[in-house]
């Protein structure tokens, strides 16, 4: 067991129980960290608080983007692949109703009350055109939402209700995507949503549009006609969205053509 040290911030001592292996690793946002953690109060018994090992399920937190809590960043970016660490914080306690509390914080009730309100406010902002601030509020409930999920059978009725509420976040979330111009992200959302859920009209849309921004024109048409042939009453807007691809499929041809020709003229 090393003695315990510093971490250059303040309040923060770490002590290392087993070496992990490899250089420190360099996490840039966006990172995804699965871990193992146990939360302990400093008082002469050490009090379990939380053990996610007892629940069965690891953390998993995404670097700079979905966690609220700083210290976590800090505590993970000082360990190796493998290592067992203790660490000491200082914390400022505050009862609930003096502070905005961050969704991981909430009990169960509260962030299934929560998560309407988010969805309502991502759907605000998106008709705003602010769409990575929607897709922001989108994502946090989300994380409220698999996180009560892991608590359920996948046989029982609240599992499959929560389901069908992710289903339909992930689908606000690709809708945002697709106007930041990250198309790839969209068609490996709704190609994941398609394969668990082969009968969501939304997804197979949202799937061709972003097809159809990466000029895969085959795939695009294709699930553009899954549009139709599952909800007959979107055929019109369907029709419109391929006639758009085709033309700017075209322009493209003509465009690759005239480069072609200047380039061996």
């Amino acid at each position: 067991m090393e003695e315990a040290i510093g971490l250059n911030r303040e309040g923060v001592k770490k002590q290392i129980y087993h070496g992990g292996t490899g250089d420190l690793p360099k996490y840039i946002t966006g990172s995804k960290v699965t871990f193992h953690f146990r939360t302990l109060k400093c008082d002469s018994d050490r009090t379990v608080i939380d053990d996610s090992k007892k629940v069965g399920v690891p953390m998993e937190i995404i670097i700079g983007n979905m966690f609220k809590l700083e210290v976590w960043e800090i505590l993970l970016a000082s360990m190796r692949i493998g290592e067992v660490a203790e660490f000491w914080c200082d914390v400022t306690v505050e009862s609930p109703s003096m502070y905005k509390r961050e969704t991981w914080a909430l009990n169960n009730d509260e962030k299934l009350k929560v998560v309407p309100l988010l969805h309502g406010e991502g759907n605000r902002l998106f008709k705003l055109g602010r769409f990575e601030d929607a897709n922001n509020k989108y994502r946090e409930a989300l994380i409220c939402l698999k996180n009560l999920q892991t608590k359920e059978k996948p046989w029982e009725v609240p599992w499959m209700k929560l389901e069908k509420m992710i289903n339909t976040l992930i689908l606000n979330y690709c809708q945002c995507l697709l106007r930041m111009e990250e198309y790839y992200e969209v068609l490996e959302h709704t190609t994941d949503l398609i394969q668990h859920h082969p009968g969501l009209v939304k997804a197979y849309f949202l799937r061709a549009k972003a097809n159809a921004e990466v000029w895969n024109e085959a795939e695009a048409k294709k699930d553009f006609e899954k549009v139709i042939e599952l909800d007959p009453a979107m055929s019109r807007q369907v029709k419109k969205e391929i006639r758009m691809l085709e033309t700017r499929m075209q322009e493209k041809e003509e465009e690759e053509k005239l480069k072609y020709k200047n380039l061996f003229s």
